[in-house]
């Protein structure tokens, strides 16, 4: 049975993103599991959080262009220095969110049955994020992931940085398929299906429309593209 989709916010976008990532519902990019060991390690992953929180509310309020590393730092309460430490450039403040997702597909593949092909398993891993309403998915239309999106997508150097991500989830995907150019071709088909159905999905919800009312869209392009996939590779 699919999960009921999150209702929108009535919060502003100036909402805590640290909040959000620990809401029910999986309404934002969902932060680490488990808390690391020791003081130390808690209190970098405090600070890292602070940073991440602040730069990205001010990327809302501003837009990305508008804000530069030294607002953020002063936002943040740190200095520029201690800013680069946790995070190398403007652009990972913001997809440093997707890093939870790097080499997915490749651990769906190496962990999936030994009788699901690797397409189907492929399938079927999407096709249960849509039934959980994952914002990776596009379809989810809490107000501050749409927003979230809106940012990467419309973001020349955000949307450039994350092809990067792809390109790195791609050559992890291929290298646990079978050897040859056939399979990297055919991870750059998967990464390239899953990247327009969550740009359509959430297309769709950023013209006014809920994840429940796109759901069965959602759904039915993902049966499509995954099946076209599957009979063009032949059923490899």
């Amino acid at each position: 049975m699919s999960r009921e989709p999150p209702q929108r916010s009535v919060h502003g976008s100036h909402q805590n993103v640290t909040e959000l990532k620990t809401q029910p519902g999986n309404y934002c990019y969902p932060g680490r599991v488990t808390e690391p060991v020791g003081l130390r390690a808690r209190k970098k992953v405090r600070t890292r959080d602070a940073i991440a929180d602040a730069a990205i509310a001010l990327f809302l309020a501003r837009g990305f262009d508008h804000v530069s590393v030294s607002d953020i730092a002063a936002t943040a309460e740190v200095s520029k220095p201690t800013l680069f430490r946790y995070f190398a450039t403007k652009e990972d403040l913001v997809l440093h969110r997707f890093a939870d997702h790097n080499g997915e597909a490749a651990r769906v593949v190496r962990d999936r049955q030994p009788d699901i092909v690797p397409i189907a398993a492929l399938h079927r891993h999407f096709r249960d994020g849509l039934d959980r309403y994952e914002p990776v998915t596009g379809l989810n239309d809490h107000l501050e992931v749409v927003a979230f999106h809106r940012l990467v997508f419309t973001t020349p150097s955000l949307a450039g940085r994350l092809t990067q991500y792809m390109l790195d989830d791609e050559d992890a995907l291929a290298a646990v398929l079978k050897p040859g150019i056939g399979a990297r071709l055919q991870a750059a088909q998967v990464i390239a299906i899953q990247r327009v159905l969550a740009r359509t999905n959430w297309q769709k919800i950023a013209d006014g429309r809920t994840a429940r009312d796109v759901q069965p869209e959602a759904v039915a392009d993902a049966d499509q593209a995954f099946s076209q996939l599957r009979n063009g590779t032949g059923n490899s």
